[in-house]
């Protein structure tokens, strides 16, 4: 059972990808966090994306699990993702995360800093045909974030 819960935020006609820079890690990857004792996983999916993106987000469905060996402990970790796409809200630079750049999935896949990371993304984008039926009117910018790719 993961420990851990993220989103995979999308938004705009390509559509775009939300990824977060972590200053401590120095590392882009999606938002997310621990599980908080008694939090379904879907539920602390929304709120580490509001805690580390700013935005409101309604999840679309379970996405899949990342897993991966950490680098400071060696120990297996496992991550629950949902897809989303946000309603609202907006970026603003935290102690945890200093940076948010929406990204197509080309962009999004050079811009990842792990592999875990990158292949859950193929491995959803080829599920749903490009993403391209993930489509939101929400308008996918911020004042400190940006387009990559």
């Amino acid at each position: 059972m993961p420990r851990r819960a993220g989103g995979i935020v999308v938004a705009g006609e390509l559509p775009l990808v939300a990824l977060v820079h972590r200053q401590t890690r120095d590392d882009w990857t999606f938002p997310k966090g621990k599980i908080e004792p008694g939090e379904l996983p879907e539920d602390c999916a929304r709120r580490e994306v509001a805690e580390e993106t700013g935005l409101r987000c309604q999840t679309l469905r379970f996405a899949g699990i990342a897993e991966h060996v950490g680098r400071r402990s060696g120990r297996p970790k496992m991550v629950a993702y949902w897809l989303m796409h946000p309603l609202g809200g907006a970026f603003q630079p935290g102690d945890e995360v200093d940076d948010l750049r929406w990204s197509g999935l080309a962009g999004a896949l050079a811009l990842l800093t792990y592999e875990h990371d990158r292949v859950l993304l193929d491995r959803l984008a080829a599920e749903t045909v490009g993403l391209g039926r993930l489509r939101s009117p929400w308008t996918a910018t911020s004042p400190a974030g940006g387009l990559a790719g």
